[in-house]
């Protein structure tokens, strides 16, 4: 069996956005997870770019990401992750987005390779795009 996958926003975007390393996260693809917090993020973004909210949700949606709902075992995770995670800079949205792939025994594929720096101390594995 295939180990699951999490895309954080900036996986999602750069898919999104035919950025380096689309095709790596296209490749997990239908079902990758992906929490509601990144969605957040994603929509923001795409909101900044003049896209309506709705349309940014759908088109998210549309990518064939299985959604997780921020719980509350990944909340208390997220906050818990900020003392290990505060020096390399890291978001609430990438707190959830490592405690969902935490919660889950899960790789993380991101954008953002800072988060290699901090996965042993967040016990996940991080597999940057690029």
């Amino acid at each position: 069996m295939e180990a699951a996958i999490v895309l954080d926003a900036s996986a999602v975007l750069a898919l999104m956005l035919a950025e380096p390393g689309a095709q790596m996260v296209a490749a997990t693809l239908p079902g990758a997870l992906l929490s509601t917090v990144s969605l957040a993020d994603i929509v923001a973004k795409l909101c900044e770019r003049g896209l309506p909210a709705d349309l940014a949700h759908q088109s998210v949606l549309r990518l064939g990401v299985r959604m997780e709902a921020f719980s509350d075992e990944q909340a208390s995770l997220s906050g818990a992750l900020r003392p290990v995670t505060k020096d390399a800079g890291l978001s609430l949205g990438d707190r959830a987005c490592m405690a969902l792939a935490k919660t889950r025994s899960a790789t993380v594929l991101t954008a953002d390779t800072v988060w290699v720096k901090v996965a042993g101390a967040v016990g996940v594995q991080v597999r940057p795009i690029r």
